[in-house]
């Protein structure tokens, strides 16, 4: 896995380090991201990596409860400055904290390419694992090589593939892969 000081200094040094508020790319990449979820409501999510919550802003309307996840502190409390309802912040990394209970909505964005390909597999089979039998899983991974990645965002997309998970909605640009999966 990244080393979690990478993302603990990037948030010390910059409010928004990767312009999730501000790029035209990201907010377009965010709308086709839950433009994409095939059904208008889901029960419960699971967000790792959650960042400092521009996703989770979005999911809280099509989900009534949503666990979001994050390793670096000045994310979750970021976060916490949104005042969203029903969501449930926790500190913690995939797949070691990976929370109890079952969802029928697991969101891995921008997450996957950052753990070995162990961790990589363990979080395919945990998110099966805990997928309700109607669960889907909504995958999108930047596409391009950096420094900071443990592995290249295609592989971690077959290894959803590999768990027993199925495409149902894919959605490929140059700069990003998007898709949303369900039990093979």
């Amino acid at each position: 896995m990244t080393d979690p000081a990478y993302f603990e200094h990037l948030y010390r040094t910059d409010p928004d380090p990767w312009l999730l508020d501000s790029a035209p790319y990201e907010e377009r990449k965010r709308e086709l991201t839950l433009a994409s979820l095939p059904r208008p409501q889901y029960r419960r999510a699971f967000e790792p990596a959650c960042a400092a919550g521009q996703i989770t802003q979005l999911l809280v309307r099509r989900c009534d409860e949503v666990v979001a996840m994050d390793l670096v502190d000045l994310a979750l409390e970021r976060l916490g400055q949104r005042a969203l309802d029903r969501v449930d912040a926790r500190r913690g990394s995939i797949p070691q904290d990976w929370p109890e209970g079952a969802f029928d909505l697991v969101v891995l964005s921008e997450v996957l390419y950052f753990l070995s390909p162990a961790d990589r597999a363990l979080t395919a089979r945990r998110t099966v694992e805990s997928l309700t039998d109607d669960g889907q899983v909504l995958a999108v991974h930047w596409r391009h090589d950096f420094d900071e990645a443990a592995s290249r965002p295609d592989d971690a997309h077959a290894d959803l593939h590999s768990a027993g998970l199925r495409g149902v909605v894919t959605h490929e640009e140059r700069d990003f892969r998007l898709e949303v999966l369900e039990r093979a």
